[in-house]
């Protein structure tokens, strides 16, 4: 008898919003980060509406947000980044390293990146966010990571909450 549980996968598929140079970018700067002892999330929708690539939070509740570029159009076509260090203490852009780091914001920090792993080409400057955003942003991150456990565990029992 076929086991209806054994086709759950245990990563769910991508939503193909993000190039395979994004997904790469990505998966790189997460491992960073979490030897970095953050644990990170994608595409974490913000109070403000907007989603933010990588969201990492520390055991000191530390936030950072990291938007992913893969390319000079994908920057040049970007307004909305300002918009995230309302939501965070640090902010990074990461992309490869065939993009030149002078094109990015002088007042944030820098990742360069492929699919293996990343290194932090400059810090960001920290800019404390207020005690109440903090709270609303951890609460945020730890319901958006519990509902995706939970959608991998009974995916027909969830709705899209976050969505």
């Amino acid at each position: 008898m076929d086991n209806p549980a054994r086709n759950i996968a245990l990563v769910p598929p991508p939503d193909r919003r993000q190039s395979e140079t994004a997904l790469a970018i990505a998966r790189g700067t997460a491992r960073l980060l979490r030897s970095l002892g953050f644990s990170c999330i994608s595409e974490l929708p913000l109070p403000s509406g907007r989603r933010a690539d990588l969201v990492a939070l520390n055991e000191r509740g530390e936030i950072w947000i990291v938007e992913i570029k893969s390319s000079v159009e994908d920057l040049r076509a970007d307004q909305k980044w300002h918009e995230y260090r309302a939501h965070c203490d640090r902010l990074f852009f990461a992309f490869t390293q065939d993009l030149p780091c002078d094109i990015f914001p002088q007042d944030t920090g820098l990742i360069i990146a492929d699919a293996y792993g990343a290194h932090m080409h400059c810090e960001a400057p920290e800019h404390r966010i207020a005690a109440a955003t903090r709270k609303q942003m951890t609460v945020r991150f730890g319901m958006a990571a519990a509902l995706r456990i939970n959608r991998l565990v009974d995916p027909q029992g969830h709705a899209d909450f976050w969505e």
